[in-house]
């Protein structure tokens, strides 16, 4: 069959919403598009362990430890599943790690902020994981099946966190007058790397209309962005707290929130390597894999026995 003919058949079943599998026949730019979004996902979910995991030790409460625990596991189980979903498409998970480790694949610009007082652990899933889920909850219906299936069980974590969150600045929200200071702190340093991890502005995205077209994603990084603020202005006044923005007020017009400029110099910045914490991250993720390395070839050596002693029975 022409590929001209192979492409056409292709676009139809994006059309009719019907799942693309691994072995069907796609695009090679398809393929490239959701191995780059799919383990720079993932590598987001490992990295993203980093900020979290430095307040394990220092929680305030055994009740908060354990939450935190669970939290940060959560996200390791994430990112595996996602790198299981990039390898249907014939990327190995070595490779993977390898671009991450070499500065090729990117992750999240987010995590390369530090987590500075334990409301930042309220804001993180507050801002953070919530602006996360606006865009996961699209992914639930990508057209590649693999990842959208892989979507489901995270999205319903990732709610929970951003619950999790919210509880824990509201608590700091009706404590002392120096919580509430840390619970304002947290959400002004926050919210513009928020509203910055739903990437450029569509003009300057180079990925959106092919992603769009294909149906890997379903509405644009300023429609998802808008949703973020319109949701996160009203959700703050239970807090009892504001959002650092002037600009910020309810457009009677558009029936939208009105919201001042992003700093996009300090996005591109931080995107390029050069934000608070960007060698810190990439070095500790090395250090972990060299640490673990160990623990692969015990596992690869008893996968081994195992499948020797198969194939002598």
């Amino acid at each position: 069959m022409e590929m001209r003919n192979l492409e056409e058949l292709f676009q139809q079943k994006i059309d009719q919403e019907v799942k693309i599998e691994p072995k069907d026949w796609m695009p090679d730019a398809y393929r490239k598009t959701n191995i780059r979004q799919i383990s720079q996902h993932a590598h987001s979910e490992i990295v993203g362990m980093l900020p979290e995991g430095n307040w394990i030790s220092r929680a305030p409460s055994l009740k908060r430890k354990a939450i935190l625990i669970a939290k940060v596991q959560d996200e390791a189980g994430h990112g595996l599943y996602l790198y299981a979903a990039a390898e249907t498409l014939g990327q190995s998970r070595e490779q993977m790690i390898n671009d991450l480790h070499s500065g090729k694949a990117k992750y999240s610009s987010i995590f390369n902020y530090p987590t500075l007082t334990w409301a930042d652990m309220g804001a993180v899933g507050w801002l953070v994981d919530g602006a996360a889920i606006m865009n996961q909850v699209m992914l639930t219906r990508t057209s590649y099946g693999p990842y959208a299936r892989a979507m489901v069980r995270i999205c319903k974590e990732e709610s929970f966190h951003q619950r999790q969150g919210f509880e824990t600045l509201l608590v700091l929200s009706k404590g002392s007058e120096a919580q509430r200071a840390l619970c304002q702190d947290a959400i002004n340093r926050w919210w513009w790397p928020a509203l910055m991890m739903f990437g450029p502005r569509d003009s300057e995205s180079t990925n959106s209309d092919m992603s769009m077209k294909w149906k890997i994603k379903r509405k644009t990084n300023d429609e998802l962005r808008q949703q973020f603020v319109d949701m996160i202005a009203e959700q703050v006044k239970l807090l009892g707290m504001t959002l650092p923005d002037p600009n910020l007020r309810w457009n009677e017009s558009r029936n939208h929130y009105d919201f001042g400029e992003i700093n996009w110099d300090e996005f591109w910045q931080v995107v390029k390597g050069s934000g608070p914490c960007n060698k810190e991250r990439l070095e500790a993720r090395k250090k972990a894999w060299e640490d673990g390395a160990w623990v692969r070839e015990a596992a690869q050596a008893h996968a081994n026995k195992q499948r020797t002693r198969n194939k002598a029975a």
